[in-house]
């Protein structure tokens, strides 16, 4: 299993940011995470964030969801808690792409071309205190230290790709290769989470972990690694 502070920044990487409070008021919320897992927000004039002091107390929620045929389940739920601060314009570009990728909007460009106009959009961003989290059966509180300090999993673009292939066109091959493992029918499963040191399947309302014998070093090495589940020779 990826140590906890890996494993919260991989779903924060593949996160949406579904709720904003400023000083513990509800506030607009749209954005994305940057490449050291910090939210990124995109705030329009009028909005609280707007013309609010810049070490404004600020939470963020983040959602990383998973879409199993028609229905979408969350998989992990975080709230990054710190104080919102302006994006340097030298990162201002990188931080608006960090935004687009999960909420692209017009605005962004406004923020960019006219960075610092007091009319303008603005990007911000948090200086992290700590991270709640909550995954599965497993919750917690890390300090801003272990979460800035640790990576996502190194696969997680492969990962997430070959996860979508899997659910989409060999189930029925998942299934047989998951009752071979337990030894019984395994009911109706999907492919859960897939990272360089095992994979998750849900099986029926169950999760169940089979871990590499060794951690993946590659996507091929994912990839050879997921055919050993799925087969049923």
């Amino acid at each position: 299993m990826l140590p906890i502070p890996e494993r919260v920044r991989t779903l924060a990487a593949t996160s949406n940011v579904a709720k904003l409070s400023v000083d513990g008021a509800p506030s607009p919320a749209r954005g994305g995470v940057d490449e050291r897992g910090r939210p990124v927000l995109l705030v329009l004039p009028g909005e609280t964030l707007h013309g609010v002091r810049e070490d404004a107390v600020a939470a963020v929620n983040l959602t990383a969801m998973r879409q199993l045929g028609t229905v979408t389940h969350p998989r992990g739920l975080i709230e990054v808690q710190g104080w919102a601060e302006p994006v340097p314009r030298d990162e201002a570009r990188a931080a608006a792409i960090a935004v687009a990728a999960h909420c692209p909007d017009e605005n962004l460009f406004d923020a960019l071309e006219r960075f610092g106009a007091p009319d303008a959009a603005r990007l911000l961003r948090l200086d992290v205190g700590q991270v709640v989290y909550l995954t599965g059966q497993e919750s917690g509180l890390l300090d801003a230290d272990d979460y800035l300090g640790a990576a996502p999993d190194p696969l997680t673009d492969v990962a997430e790709r070959v996860l979508a292939h899997v659910n989409s066109s060999h189930r029925a091959q998942l299934a047989a290769g998951v009752s071979r493992q337990l030894g019984e029918p395994a009911g109706e499963v999907w492919l859960w989470e897939l990272d360089s040191h095992g994979a998750t399947v849900r099986a029926d309302e169950s999760l169940i972990r089979f871990p590499w014998p060794t951690p993946a070093r590659s996507g091929v090495c994912l990839e050879t690694a997921l055919r050993g589940l799925l087969c049923t020779c």
